[in-house]
């Protein structure tokens, strides 16, 4: 089992976890589309070549983001990371994956 968190801008939070749950993510048990969301203050700044979906080359920005957290089998996190980075309006989606010990 591992936990995905991953930071999706608020316009997009709810795209982005269909098409993680679509992948097999947020299964608990016998209920499905399990989450753990807040919302918070994103920041970065986009450096020399990038191509941000927010903001401009060189600018400071600050965008209202979701923390989204939730559990994922150990054959389904790949599909789960892979539909992530698809739906994700960021050219390169801040996420951790972290491995879930079973007692």
């Amino acid at each position: 089992m591992y936990k995905l968190v991953f930071y999706v801008p608020e316009s997009h939070s709810e795209t982005v976890k269909e098409a993680v749950f679509a992948g097999g993510a947020g299964t608990i048990g016998d209920y499905d589309q399990c989450c753990w969301q807040v919302l918070g203050m994103g920041q970065f700044r986009p450096l020399k070549g990038a191509k941000p979906f927010i903001g401009a080359e060189g600018t400071l920005e600050q965008v209202p983001e979701y923390r989204i957290e939730l559990v994922c089998s150990d054959g389904q996190i790949a599909g789960a990371v892979a539909a992530l980075k698809l739906a994700h309006p960021y050219e390169t989606p801040a996420y951790d994956v972290t491995k879930i010990e079973e007692f």
